[in-house]
């Protein structure tokens, strides 16, 4: 018997920090209900649960982007419905000026709504805003450029390929009211500007002309006009207007990004059109005499349709934007189920192993004890 070192005690000692480590442990996972609760515990399954849960929180915002995607287009089209709406009843002027019963006094009196309509359509597209962002002013549509100021690429399809495009001449024609002579109107692109084979100039609107082919390619230029005053400051004419090496730099950029995924790149582009008089092809339309109310059914008819197919693409946005949130929604429940095998402990289990491993630390914590008083049992030989 030997009393300077008790190596059962040692032995007992060692087995009680063992079992008091293992209740420790099991204390943590049930109290916290994680099964890895630092990198020690599962180094491998640390790293993977935690790019996981970059990947479910990252989910998470991308469903909020989304949703707020889905009230921005909202804003837009519950601001084009209204739009649409003063433009049939723009329609409905100009129908009943086109009819010959009507004095100059009555059509004055149409030509006054009119007026006030377009005055309204203007404070509409300058005042919706979304979070403090105009979002009808064509600040969330593509953009282009040009290398002459007297030109400017207003609008352009999704089937317009991003670089630039250059028309080799062009000849814009101006009639006396100041609109564009379309049939006069002469463009010339040749092989390697650009262009695919086919495109024409085939439709004009107020000071623009359109590119496009029947392909889907539609590119519209914007062009500054050049009138003639009299001596007293009245537009009397306008000269034509020509250019020669335009070039036209589509950037296909400028949409909305909404981030609509946990990973770079995972972006859906909103286009949301402008919305303007210019735009919509109506800034010298009225209702004054029976000529040009008969002129102002055509040009209302195209602002209308220019306005339904703004709406007619925030709808499928929306519609887009829908069936992202139920696949993140998808998404993000199988993520979290991946996520939970790894990182959650079984409560049941847990709670089996705690309660062995505390009945250890007791029958450990009782044979320290007998071990402590073996050597007083050499008390007994001195005697």
């Amino acid at each position: 018997m030997r009393i300077n070192y008790n190596a059962s005690a040692m032995r007992a000692n060692n087995s009680l920090n063992i079992a008091d480590r293992r209740v420790s442990t099991s204390l943590e996972r049930l109290s916290s209900g994680l099964k890895v609760n630092s990198a020690k515990d599962n180094p491998s399954g640390y790293a993977i649960g935690r790019r996981m849960n970059a990947q479910i929180e990252g989910i998470s915002v991308a469903t909020q982007n989304a949703n707020t995607g889905i009230n921005i287009i909202e804003t837009a089209d519950g601001a084009l419905t209204e739009v649409h709406d003063m433009l049939q009843r723009m329609n409905e002027l100009a129908v009943k000026g086109a009819t010959g019963s009507l004095t100059t006094t009555d059509r004055e009196t149409l030509n006054q709504e009119l007026v006030q309509l377009k005055d309204e359509i203007t404070r509409v597209a300058e005042d919706t805003e979304f979070n403090g962002q105009p979002i009808l002013d064509g600040s969330f549509d593509l953009k282009g450029y040009t290398n002459n100021l007297n030109a400017k690429v207003a609008h352009y399809s999704d089937d317009v390929i991003d670089k630039v495009y250059t028309i080799d001449a062009l000849t814009v024609i101006y009639q006396a009211d100041g609109k564009i002579d379309l049939n006069a109107t002469q463009a010339t692109f040749t092989a390697g500007d650009g262009f695919p084979k086919g495109v024409k100039i085939s439709e004009v609107g107020e000071n623009s002309i359109t590119i496009e082919d029947s392909k889907g390619f539609e590119l519209t230029v914007d062009i500054t006009p050049s009138p003639v005053e009299d001596a007293n400051g009245n537009i009397v004419d306008y000269n034509d207007v020509s250019f020669a090496a335009l070039e036209l730099d589509v950037t296909g950029i400028g949409a909305m990004d909404t981030q609509i995924g946990a990973n770079e790149g995972q972006i859906l582009e909103i286009r949301i059109p402008e919305i303007s008089l210019q735009r919509l092809g109506i800034t010298n339309t009225d209702v004054t005499t029976q000529e040009k109310s008969t002129d102002a059914i055509d040009t209302v008819k195209h602002a209308i349709l220019y306005v339904s197919d703004a709406r007619s693409r925030l709808g499928a946005y929306q519609n887009r934007l829908e069936h992202t949130i139920s696949n993140l929604d998808v998404t993000n429940e199988n993520m979290t189920s991946s996520y939970s095998r790894i990182m959650d402990v079984d409560m049941a289990e847990e709670m089996t192993y705690y309660t062995t491993q505390q009945v250890v630390a007791q029958a450990a914590t009782s044979m320290l004890a007998q071990a402590n008083e073996r050597p007083s049992q050499v008390l007994q030989l001195l005697q």
